[in-house]
């Protein structure tokens, strides 16, 4: 499959940095409150453990998710068997979520057990054939196996931001009756690690959504392939972004696993509302469809978009589209094959 290895070379490439930085992280704290460095290593294995433990149920706890009886939505049970069936994939569990905005999203601790949940907003929202390209995208995360990771390397930067908050707090409520140099050096010490671990959280966040953005793109080209229908998520998305924008609500924790971010979403709309006139061409007071992917595509070039888009778990929309474009455009030449799936990433 192409450069399929390019994706997994990208993920072991994170775990090797995510572990190496941690290992100098734990180092210095072991230096800095003179703690054992297995106590340490051991403590952090601990967290990242409980996390991959514990992960799928606060998502499940944290969206509200229902899982499907069995003949409850036959249409939606068929179409993922079919589609998992043409991957060599096990049938994910079904679960809807009640919510209103157009989402989805996978889970789990390994591709046997992992739970495919839609939102009732894309269900409502999309036509059966955006939302089989929703559900090719996210069965091309299981097949990659990258929630899995993301599930693991998520926790690092948790660890750090929640070592980060405790040490500063504990630097500044240090007591202070002691001798005045020692009261002093303690809470030197924790301010010196909080400021390490808030370094290391901003590092171990870039690299884990640096791999976010890049495991998107592989989902969108597999779900092309897998649907031979790359127009159908490129509309899918579109509505998606848009109507993640409208959500009141602020963004889920579980926020990586989406098929769109409701944070990316409203950034990228926010930015073009404010521009309306300027993208409005026909002037008739509504940005249509092709008027709002011209919009995309200039604001996608915005220095300011492009260094929020560091910070952002998802690429822009339009990146998306403009892929699946170009995978569209291959087909339709008759030189696509599944070899060339990753091609355009």
């Amino acid at each position: 499959m192409g450069r399929l290895a390019e994706l997994r070379l990208a993920m072991g490439t994170s775990i090797f940095l995510a572990a190496f930085i941690f290992a100098l992280f734990l180092s210095a704290l072991m230096i800095i409150f003179q703690v054992s460095l297995v106590f340490a290593v051991i403590g952090a294995i601990l967290f990242i453990l409980i996390q991959y433990l514990i992960g799928p149920a606060i998502v499940a706890s944290s969206t509200r998710l229902r899982y499907l009886e069995k003949g409850e939505n036959p249409w939606l049970e068929e179409t993922v068997r079919e589609l998992a069936e043409k991957s060599g994939l096990p049938m994910p569990k079904l679960a809807i979520v009640p919510d209103e905005t157009p989402n989805a999203f996978v889970f789990g601790r390994t591709a046997k057990d992992s739970t495919l949940a839609v939102h009732e907003g894309l269900l409502k929202k999309l036509n059966k054939d955006e939302i089989k390209g929703v559900i090719g995208h996210e069965l091309g995360h299981i097949k990659h196996k990258d929630f899995i990771v993301m599930t693991v390397l998520s926790a690092l930067p948790l660890l750090a931001y929640i070592i980060a908050r405790a040490t500063w707090e504990a630097g500044r409520w240090a007591p202070t009756s002691r001798k005045r140099e020692e009261a002093s050096s303690i809470k030197a010490a924790f301010f010196a690690a909080a400021i390490i671990s808030y370094i290391v959280y901003i590092i171990s966040l870039l690299c884990v959504r640096g791999l976010s953005r890049l495991r998107e793109h592989y989902a969108d080209a597999y779900s092309a392939y897998l649907t031979a229908s790359p127009r159908s998520l490129q509309s899918a998305l579109a509505k998606i972004t848009y109507g993640l924008s409208l959500s009141p609500k602020p963004p889920s924790g579980a926020r990586p696993f989406y098929i769109g971010d409701p944070a990316t979403a409203k950034l990228e709309i926010s930015s073009i509302m404010e521009k309306k006139a300027e993208y409005d061409l026909d002037r008739d007071g509504v940005l249509d469809e092709r008027e709002l992917e011209l919009a995309m595509e200039k604001e996608a070039k915005s220095t300011w978009i492009k260094i929020n888009t560091w910070f952002s778990t998802h690429p822009p929309t339009f990146k998306r589209i403009l892929l699946l474009r170009e995978i569209e455009m291959e087909m339709e030449s008759g030189k696509y094959t599944t070899d060339r799936i990753y091609e355009k990433i």
